[in-house]
C-alpha cells in the first residue's frame, strides 16, 4: 500500500520561524496537493522541549552552527525552534486541518536530537512511525517536506533500512545547504541508497 509521508512541515522552517529553510514555504502547496491525492498520510513533527541540547541558546560559549560532542554523538548547534505547544511546532496552514492517519512526535527527549522520523540521531530510541505504517499495511512511502539534507535524508535512510520502497518528491523539498553542494549530496546518497526520485509533480 502507498502512502504520504511529510516530514517537518512546521512554521519555524518557513521563511518567517526560527530556523528558517530556503524557500521552504515553496513545498506547503505541493505538500496540500499531495495530501488530495493519497487516502494514507503521515506526518512527523519535531517537538522540542526548551532546554532541548541541540539550542545553541543553552550551551555557554558557543554559537549556532557550531558543532560540539553531546553523549558522544557530533551536534549541529541550531537556534531555538519548534519548542512543543509552540506556533512555531505547529504544522504549516493549511496542514494543520489535514486529516492525518497519524502525525509522529520527534525530538521530544532533550538530550539527543531526532533529524529521522523514525529513530533518534542515535538510534537509542524508535518513535511510533514504523509500527504505525506496519499496523496500517503501509509498504511504499512517498516522501517531501524539509529539510532535504537534514530530516528528510534522515527519514528516507531510516525507512529504506526498515524495508520500505520510498519515492521522494523532490518539488516538495528544500534545503538548509550549511555548506553548498549539501542538497544535491544528500540527494544522491537517497537515490544510491534506493529512494526513486521523483522530480514532476504533480
Amino acid at each position: 500500500m502507498d502512502a504520504l509521508l511529510l516530514v517537518d512541515i512546521q512554521n519555524d522552517f518557513l521563511p518567517t520561524g526560527a530556523l528558517p529553510v530556503p524557500d521552504g514555504d515553496a513545498v506547503v502547496p505541493v505538500a496540500v496537493e499531495a495530501c488530495r491525492r493519497f487516502e494514507k498520510r503521515y506526518a512527523s513533527q519535531d517537538q522540542h522541549p526548551s532546554d532541548h541540547a541541540s539550542f545553541a541558546i543553552n550551551h555557554f560559549g558557543h554559537s549556532v552552527g557550531d558543532v560540539i560532542d553531546l553523549d558522544g554523538l557530533p551536534q549541529v548547534l541550531w537556534p531555538a525552534h519548534c519548542i512543543r505547544s509552540s506556533y512555531g511546532a505547529e504544522l504549516a496552514a493549511p496542514l494543520g486541518e489535514v486529516r492525518f492517519d497519524a502525525v509522529v512526535p520527534k525530538g521530544t527527549d532533550s538530550r539527543i536530537d531526532s533529524y529521522s522520523a523514525f529513530f533518534d540521531n542515535g538510534r537509542r530510541q524508535e518513535t511510533e512511525l514504523r509500527q504505525i505504517l506496519k499496523r496500517d499495511g503501509v509498504t511504499r512511502l512517498w516522501v517531501l517536506g524539509l529539510a532535504t539534507d537534514w530530516c528528510v535524508k534522515a527519514t528516507v535512510m531510516d525507512a529504506i533500512n526498515c524495508g520500505f520502497e520510498v519515492k521522494l518528491i523532490l518539488p516538495g523539498c528544500r534545503g538548509v545547504e550549511l555548506q553548498p553542494g549539501d542538497c544535491a549530496k544528500a540527494i544522491a546518497e537517497m537515490i544510491a541508497a534506493g529512494a526513486e526520485p521523483i522530480e514532476n509533480w504533480p
